[in-house]
């Protein structure tokens, strides 16, 4: 694209994310979403079903533009390490994408060698990393010598190490990942907001250790509402979600918690139950805990800044 092709596209799209931005009264940063290519001549690994068509920073602009979004974090949901850098490539030109968080695997011996060559780049704001793919399995890794030397290395960094997806066991083993290794800075995805573990006991295990997670400053993305796309949508009365969110918000308060997503109905349901709880709390949820949780990139004239 032209030079001036590209600021006028440029500046039409920042116009278009301000007047989006105006429905809202508060900025989006969504901090979670992925690109990929299967037509690529070596495919993808992800989405998991065949034949999806491409999704690319312009999908994601547009995309998140109509719902009054104004940056967006990329979660790399590809296990082969090349595709850090193809996304690095991918977002490099494209502003309304403030950052990607990686995949990395701590447990291989060629880790360090990795980190130090992405973060070297300031659109590389961390790793992901739990149960997600075979081989990634942060329960065993926990208790690895080697992995927690190499997380010790990677909290060195001052990188954003985010744990997915949360299961019971995952975030006891992201407690212990903790104990070990306490310098590091860690983000909870896609705590779910619909269901709590059935269970007495399993429940006030689960309080027990996002409590501690908690005491322990880690940060949680909030997730799992509506999405239309699910072959069984979840309902959109906010009122479902509420006794869950009440649930989070009473361990995490009004300084750990970030959005993430592009749904309507979820930005719908989760701006009016912040929005009861003040404009502060709003505004801290929809972006500006984003900021300390994950040192993105401002890239954009549309997208927020502290101070």
């Amino acid at each position: 694209m032209p030079d001036l092709d590209r600021r006028a596209f440029l500046a039409a799209s920042t116009a278009a994310a301000t007047s989006a931005f105006a429905a809202h009264p508060v900025p989006i940063i969504d901090t979670h979403f992925h690109l990929y290519d299967q037509t690529r001549p070596q495919g993808a690994p992800y989405p998991f079903t065949p034949n999806q068509p491409p999704f690319l920073p312009k999908d994601y602009r547009a995309s998140a533009i109509q719902l009054g979004i104004s940056g967006g974090i990329k979660v790399e949901a590809s296990p082969w390490v090349e595709d850090n850098l193809w996304v690095l490539m991918m977002i490099q030109d494209e502003p309304m994408i403030v950052g990607m968080v990686g995949n990395l695997d701590p447990s291989k011996p060629e880790f360090r060698e990795y980190v130090d060559r992405y973060h070297r780049n300031k659109l590389f704001l961390g790793i992901r990393y739990g149960n997600i793919w075979p081989g990634h399995d942060i329960v065993q890794q926990v208790n690895n010598p080697d992995f927690i030397a190499n997380m010790k290395y990677f909290a060195g960094t001052g990188l954003t190490f985010e744990v997915a997806n949360p299961r019971l066991d995952l975030i006891e083993a992201t407690l212990r990942l903790s104990e070990k290794v306490p310098e590091l800075r860690i983000v909870l995805g896609h705590l779910q907001a619909l269901a709590l573990p059935s269970g007495a006991a399993a429940l006030r295990a689960y309080r027990s250790n996002l409590e501690e997670l908690h005491q322990r400053k880690a940060f949680v993305k909030v997730s799992g509402l509506h999405n239309p796309r699910s072959p069984q949508p979840k309902p959109f009365d906010p009122a479902v979600y509420k006794p869950v969110m009440d649930f989070i918000w009473d361990i995490f308060g009004e300084d750990w918690l970030v959005y993430s997503g592009r749904n309507k109905q979820a930005i719908d349901i989760l701006m009016a139950y912040f929005m009861a709880k003040g404009k502060p709390a709003a505004e801290k949820f929809f972006w500006k805990n984003s900021v300390p949780a994950f040192r993105w990139v401002h890239r954009d004239p549309g997208q927020p800044k502290l101070g």
